[in-house]
């Protein structure tokens, strides 16, 4: 799976406190802050609804109908 970079703030005690259970758990901080992370919202429904929101837009009576404009000819000025 790939993986995105963030940057966090937290306050100095935290994070040192932090640092120490990652380690003490054998694990690094950014570890464990995903495994949090997960637990904490994990797909919650996420994935079923996507597949559900696809399933709706290729099946859904709303059409607008063939497209004949391009990208370039809506920026044109």
């Amino acid at each position: 799976m790939p993986t995105r970079n963030v940057t966090l703030s937290l306050p100095e005690a935290l994070f040192r406190r932090s640092k120490v259970y990652a380690a003490a758990h054998d694990t690094s901080l950014s570890s464990l802050v995903a495994e949090l992370l997960d637990q904490r919202v994990g797909s919650d429904g996420f994935d079923a609804t996507w597949r559900q929101e696809l399933e709706f837009m290729e099946t859904s009576p709303m059409r607008v109908g063939e497209i004949t404009w391009t990208r370039d000819g809506l920026h044109e000025r």
